[in-house]
C-alpha cells in the first residue's frame, strides 16, 4: 500500500492508499477540504471535530441523491465479515472513546 500525503484546513495527513488509487484519493480529499474549508469560513462553526461531521454529512447527503452505479461501474464489493459483527455495546462503547478522544484535544486525528 502506498502512502500519500494530503492537507485538510491546513493541517497535513499522511494517508495510505492502495497502487492506482491516489488520483481518486486526492479528489476525494479535494472535495472534503472544500467542504470543510466552507463551513469554517461561514463563521458558525470553530471545532474541527464539528466541521468535520458537518461536511461527511453534506457529503453524504449528496452521494444519496446521486442514482446508483451500474454494476459495471459499481466498487467491488467487501469482503464478507470474519465473525459476527459488533455487539450494540461495544459499538457504544467505542463512540464513548471516540468522543473522550476528540473532547480532549479537539482535533480529528
Amino acid at each position: 500500500m502506498k502512502q500519500i500525503e494530503v492537507s485538510i484546513m491546513g493541517q497535513s495527513y499522511l494517508l495510505g492508499c492502495p497502487e492506482g488509487g491516489e488520483e481518486r484519493l486526492r479528489e476525494a480529499v479535494s472535495h472534503v477540504d472544500r467542504e470543510m474549508c466552507a463551513i469554517r469560513d461561514s463563521g458558525k462553526l470553530k471545532a474541527r471535530e464539528r466541521i468535520a461531521v458537518l461536511a461527511a454529512l453534506n457529503l453524504a447527503y449528496v452521494l444519496a441523491d446521486r442514482p446508483p452505479l451500474t454494476p459495471a461501474l459499481a466498487p467491488p464489493a467487501p469482503a464478507p465479515e470474519a465473525g459476527p459483527a459488533p455487539s450494540s455495546e461495544y459499538l457504544d462503547q467505542l463512540i464513548a472513546r471516540l468522543d473522550q478522544t476528540l473532547g480532549q484535544d479537539g482535533h480529528l486525528i
